[in-house]
This record gives structure tokens, sequence and C-alpha cells, in this order.
């Protein structure tokens, strides 16, 4: 694909996904789309809170990241380059609820990443876009309980990501050099793993009265892809308290303070462990969720980088947009 033809589909992408991020003001708390540092694993999971049902059930996420930091070790460096990467991960759900505890879903994200990176012939500016790879998740609601003031549930996830986007730039990988040196890699850009990596996790869910406290973990067993090249398996969580600042029978508006992180290790290469690739972050921002009846769920969220540990050099996020709506049928 072109840059400019990629350019142009990143723009039409970031403005369905702004659309998208818009409506949601007016959709529900049902959906909850966690909000992780690393794009390839960022996995939308949409739960119901209010009350479980059977039957299909769709939805759309959208993540925008804005990566225009050098940091090496954990410290900003100057950007004489103007590097940057600009992330947009658009994710079409679609599941079924067999019983009101047990669902399967899969995930199908559309990328384009639009970057400015120094390479050996000089500064050049490109895009990659297309099909990530796909998710396939079973969850099982472990544990639901209700009171005459409080709601209660735990949901268990597992499942697999398949090797469905292209993930050419890996090769990059095999052949960098160190007389130039850049924030951006293959591994960055690559759209895909080339790999079968397992996916655990677990999500929380807990009102009382007006209160509520959301947390969720995933866990990413990753296995050896294309071009012997094996990322590192990540863990990535989010949570914190929020409020409910409207709360009636037919919708709620809920308000919280959510803390999202990452901890993901240094990627191998036919066996060698590379140094440029382990993270550990923090992000804080505010989220808004949003429930309309039984059916429609909703949240937009902003994330602030409060701390980005990296190893060697890499480019970080400024900040992440995300949000994502389910409707259950």
């Amino acid at each position: 694909m072109s840059t400019g033809s990629g350019r142009l589909i990143g723009i039409a992408r970031h403005a369905v996904g702004a659309v998208v991020c818009t409506a949601l003001l007016a959709s529900s708390l049902g959906a909850h789309a966690p909000a992780f540092a690393c794009d390839l694993c960022a996995i939308y999971i949409g739960t119901e809170q209010r009350e479980s049902r059977t039957g299909l059930f769709g939805g759309i996420a959208e993540q925008y990241s804005d990566y225009e930091t050098l940091q090496r070790g954990g410290k900003q460096v100057p950007n004489p380059a103007g590097e940057r990467l600009h992330s947009f991960i658009t994710q079409v759900v679609v599941g079924y609820n067999f019983t009101p505890r047990i669902a399967l879903q899969i995930n199908v994200p559309l990328i384009t990443r639009d970057f400015r990176r120094q390479e050996a012939s000089g500064i050049v500016n490109g895009d990659e876009s297309g099909l990530g790879d796909l998710s396939l998740l079973g969850s099982w609601a472990a544990y639901i309980g209700v009171t005459e003031n409080t709601i209660a549930r735990l949901t268990l996830l597992g499942g697999l990501k398949l090797p469905s986007g292209n993930s050419r730039r890996l090769k990059e990988e095999l052949r960098e050099s160190g007389d130039v040196e850049s924030g951006i890699h293959g591994h960055d850009l690559a759209l895909g793993s080339g790999s079968v990596d397992g996916i655990v996790g677990a999500q929380l869910f807990w009102s009382g009265r007006r209160v509520f406290l959301t947390g969720a973990v995933q866990y990413l067993l990753r296995t050896e892809g294309d071009f012997d090249y094996q990322f590192a398996n990540d863990l990535i969580w989010s949570g914190g308290p929020g409020e409910f600042i409207l709360l009636t029978h037919q919708y709620t508006v809920g308000v919280q303070a959510e803390l999202t992180g990452e901890s993901k290790g240094n990627d191998t290469l036919a066996g060698v462990r590379g140094t440029d690739t382990a993270i550990t972050a923090l992000y804080l921002g505010p989220d808004v969720r949003f429930t309309w009846g039984t059916s429609l769920g909703a949240n937009l969220a902003v994330d602030l980088p409060v701390l980005q540990n990296n190893s060697a050099l890499q480019i970080v996020p400024n900040f992440r947009l995300r949000g994502g709506a389910t409707w259950r049928f």
C-alpha cells in the first residue's frame, strides 16, 4: 500500500474513531475496553454488569496511541529527527452468550500506523495498514453476587491470538544495524506476530449504591513466530474506583479514575534476547461510562503516562485515547 493511500485510510479511521468515541457518551457501562500499552496486546472485551443475558452481541472499539517521545533507559532524550508513531486500532467484536455465565467472542482488529523515523537513507515517512491478529476468547462468569445495594461479578477469560496479521516488518530485525539508531523498529510496525499466543485473564466489577470499582488483568503467553522472532510474555492490567453521577432504572453514567499498566520483557530473535523492547508503564486518566437499559454499553477514556521505564532506546506514548461500545441483541 502506498504511503499516500495508507495515510488517507489512517485519517478516515481517525475520523471514524472520533465519531465512535463521541457516540459512546450516549451509550452504556456494560462495555469496558481495557487500555493496554502494547498495541498488539490490546484485546477489547465487552462485559455486562447489570443483568446477565444470553444471545448474540456485537461491538466496536477504537484505540489511538500518540508516540512522540524518545526515551533511553526510562529517561527522555532529544528527538532531532522528529520521530513519531501514530497508531489507530479499530476492533470489531462478534460474540454469543450461550448461558448467562458463558460466552465466546472473536475480535477482528484493523490497524493503521503512520510513522516518521531515522533510517540509513535519511528521515523516512511511511505507514502500515491492514488486518491485525485475530483473537478468539471465551469467558466464564465465575461469581455473580447481587444484594439490595450491591452488585459483584468476577469473570475469567481464556483464548488464543491467531497469526492473521502481516508480520513482514519483523524481517527488519534480522538486519538492524547500530550505525543508525532509531526508536521505531520493525516490531513496532508489524501488524502481526506470526505466532499462536495464549491469553488468560480476569475482570472484576463491584458496585455499592453510587460507588463502583473495576479491575482487569490479562497475561499473554507468547510463542515463536515468523522470522524466528518471539515477543516477550506480557502482563497488562487496569482498574480503579468510580461513581455513578446519574443512576436510573433506564440508564447510568459513571465517571472513574482509572490506572492502567503493563510489564513486558525483552523479545528474542532466534533464541537471542534483545535489549530494546522491555517496558514497565503506568497510565492514569478519566474513564466515562454509560449504560442504556441492558442492551447498550460503552466507555470513553484518556490515558496519560505516569511512569514509562523502558530498556535501551524506544519511542513511548505521549497519551492514548480509547473507547468502545457493545450491543446485546
